[in-house]
């Protein structure tokens, strides 16, 4: 596959951005990025270690403590983040198709990250253009002056995942410059590569130097340094439980601010009165497609778990298996592809034996379940997984509980509401889930019961960037996007203004 102009740039250059420059690994060591469609390398960047983070934060925190950023005025922060939103824009096919190459998505959805980082950036600049400059208190006398403020946190610290890369690190770096922060990233080692074009726009837009930097490398040295630096003041984690874990417990002996998103295994609870018409079951079962299968099921949102009303699984399974059977798998950049590979051997290895020990443990397997053969659409050595529907599962499974990242629907069935909400309940996870039903008031019923950060009645994915997102249990701790996403990157202080000062004799003397 014949590289672009864009593309073939990343064979050649720096990749570590410090302190205003772009910089090879202090190791001089180097890491392939392959193309998941042919499993072919086609880009080459630095592999950063610890000594690369400490110089990272060791610019941020310069950077934050003498620099100008913090002490920006918010009308130019916010303009700065307006430009970057429209340099977006300007580059929308180039990072589009950067994003396509390197997480193997279609160009479509490569676009339509594009457009949603944008999105946010424009968000939260207008949220702090717009905000009072602090909550005055009453203290009950006029002598008295009471503010709360709220300020920078200070230096912060982000570990993005492989699948959403682009739009994951603008939900965690438009806040933080928003709030007048100064920041250091670390990418996922396998799609780097529109982390690295967005941090290019920010210079571009007029980031003064130090307040963005980043460090491509692995998680093991890059993001535990980043964790555990006593100068870093938050850390902002979205990857799979176990990192989480880990990077909790290198942040807690130096007691900084953790924001951690950690994935899912979400319900979409389909109630038969909301398939009452053909064209209602149509649209159930279109949603229930993108909700399992966009992205590979590589969606930390994804509803890999459909819930179905028992009359109406027959039918319902009987026809999402017809049309997952197919989806047009192939090359994202392809002409009518409508689903590309799964990021690397590695994910699709384990999609394999999360299929294998379902069948192993009685559910019955009603399409997919196997690597698809190679076509004109399809190279022999891409990561292809067929979209698999698995029936009567049940919570025993690993299937069911776990979280599989990949092309995996699961189908459990219910008979009352009840037992509906609490098969939705029943993970140790909370992210997002769905409801499905004609009936108004068991809508709202359902939705007040299901235990997610993110519910959706008749509809699955969409989000909006005023809106809070983030997790019940161990989906992870704190929000991002909307107001509580721009009050993670930020601390909170009151001034107390004695107007009128007197002696409070308290001692006699």
């Amino acid at each position: 596959m014949a590289d672009s102009t864009e593309l073939q740039e990343y064979r050649t250059r720096q990749t570590i951005h410090a302190g205003g420059e772009w910089l090879e690994a202090s190791s001089g060591a180097t890491r392939e990025i392959i193309d998941p469609a042919d499993g072919r390398p086609f880009a080459v960047v630095a592999e950063g270690d610890a000594k690369d983070a400490d110089l990272a934060i060791a610019a941020a925190r310069r950077a934050f403590d003498e620099g100008e950023w913090p002490r920006t005025p918010v009308a130019e922060r916010a303009a700065l983040l307006r430009r970057v939103a429209d340099l977006l824009v300007r580059d929308r096919e180039r990072i589009g198709l950067l994003e396509a190459r390197d997480a193997g998505k279609t160009v479509e959805e490569g676009r339509v990250d594009v457009d949603c980082v944008a999105d946010a950036f424009r968000y939260f600049a207008d949220l702090v253009a717009g905000e009072a400059p602090g909550r005055v208190v009453d203290a009950g006398s006029a002598d008295i002056h009471s503010v709360v403020v709220h300020e920078p946190i200070g230096v912060c610290a982000m570990i993005t995942p492989w699948n959403y890369p682009l739009l994951q690190a603008s939900w965690k770096v438009a806040p933080a410059l928003a709030a007048g922060n100064t920041f250091v990233i670390k990418p996922s080692e396998i799609t780097p590569l529109t982390t690295v074009a967005l941090v290019d726009l920010l210079v571009e837009a007029g980031l003064p130097a130090g307040v963005a930097n980043i460090v491509t490398g692995p998680g093991h040295s890059v993001g535990a340094r980043f964790a555990e630096h006593p100068d870093v003041d938050l850390v902002s984690f979205t990857g799979g439980l176990v990192s989480g874990t880990k990077v909790a417990e290198a942040a807690a002996p130096t007691v900084k601010k953790v924001a951690l998103e950690l994935g899912g295994k979400n319900p979409n609870v389909v109630f038969a009165d909301a398939c009452a018409t053909d064209e209602a079951f149509d649209t159930a079962v279109d949603q229930a497609l993108n909700a399992a299968f966009i992205h590979s099921g590589q969606v930390c949102s994804a509803g890999s778990r459909l819930i179905i009303e028992e009359s109406l699984r027959d039918r319902f399974v009987a026809e999402i298996a017809r049309r997952a059977e197919r989806i047009r798998l192939g090359v994202g950049t392809g002409d009518g592809v409508e689903c590309g590979p799964m990021v690397s051997e590695q994910q699709r290895a384990k999609t394999e034996d999360y299929v294998a020990s379902a069948l192993a443990e009685g559910a019955v397997l009603r399409c997919g379940g196997k690597r698809p053969e190679p076509s004109g659409t399809r190279p022999a050595d891409g990561y292809f997984y067929e979209p698999t529907v698995l029936d009567q599962c049940h919570r025993e499974m690993r299937v069911v509980r776990e979280e599989v990242f990949g092309p995996v629907l699961t189908v459990e069935t219910f008979r009352t509401e009840d037992e509906a909400v609490a098969l939705a309940n029943d993970t140790e996870y909370g992210l997002a889930g769905a409801v499905w039903t004609a009936d108004a008031g068991r809508a709202r019923r359902v939705a007040g019961r299901l235990r997610h950060g993110t519910i959706w009645i008749n509809d699955f994915h969409p989000y909006l960037p005023q809106a809070e997102w983030g997790g019940f249990g161990k989906s992870g701790t704190g929000r991002e996007l909307g107001p509580a996403g721009l009050a993670e990157y930020r601390e909170t202080k009151h001034i107390y203004q004695n107007l009128a000062p007197r002696p409070v004799r308290w001692f006699a003397g």
